[in-house]
């Protein structure tokens, strides 16, 4: 890359399943100027991840597959590894994700991410949305989606996978953004974090912060 090539935008949006980040990421890509390209955990794991991986770094919090983590701190260091890559080629980069640290044993999965974001323009925005309105939507289902989200039931209302995600997804909370899905639509969102975007982001960045935690480990 020149030393005068521009470096892409990369949004980072964090929250439950059913939070509602993919629906700001297709806005995203649709309102925003230039090609946007999307490198969410979804593509990831249905896409590049071998089938009897699965769900890979998709693993839900309570550390229902410990002989999958291992895998996982690699999973999201290629993902972001990735992310950066098409940001210093100068594509602006969303990327709908939900992180946690809530395995068999902490894996830091999310400041090593940030770690090998250093240098690059990087919002980090935490994608809220109530329980209620979450489970709403899971019970509603989604074509093309059948089965794949856990869903309530007269015995079991709120699936205690749904209340760990609910939970554990956004420790620590260090955000440069929140949008609550239920107050904004997704371009309201989309809207929000453009505006964002042009007024710029507070230094030290939550990137930055979260970078700092990192654990000084290869991977």
């Amino acid at each position: 890359m020149s030393e005068t090539a521009r470096l892409g935008q990369i949004v980072i949006l964090n929250g439950a399943p059913r939070s509602g980040k993919s629906s700001i990421a297709a806005a995203i890509q649709q309102d925003f100027d230039g090609p946007w390209m999307n490198l969410g955990v979804d593509a990831y794991v249905d896409a590049v991840t071998p089938a009897r991986y699965r769900p890979g770094m998709g693993l839900r919090p309570g550390g229902e597959r410990p002989d999958l983590e291992a895998l996982v701190p690699r999973f999201y260091a290629a993902l972001y590894e990735s992310i950066a890559a098409h940001s210093r080629l100068g594509f602006d980069v969303v990327v709908d994700v939900a992180h946690h640290d809530s395995y068999s044993k902490p894996l830091h999965t999310l400041p090593d991410c940030a770690r090998r974001l250093a240098g690059l323009p990087v919002l980090f925005v935490g994608v809220y949305c109530p329980i209620e309105v979450i489970m709403e939507r899971r019970n509603r289902g989604q074509a093309g989606r059948e089965g794949r989200y856990a869903v309530g039931t007269p015995e079991e209302p709120i699936p205690a996978p749904v209340l760990r995600w609910q939970r554990e997804v956004h420790v620590p909370g260090i955000y440069d953004l929140e949008v609550d899905t239920t107050e904004m639509s997704p371009t309201e969102c989309a809207a929000r974090i453009r505006e964002r975007l042009s007024v710029g982001i507070t230094r030290p960045t939550a990137i930055e912060r979260l970078a700092k935690m990192a654990p000084l480990t290869e991977t």
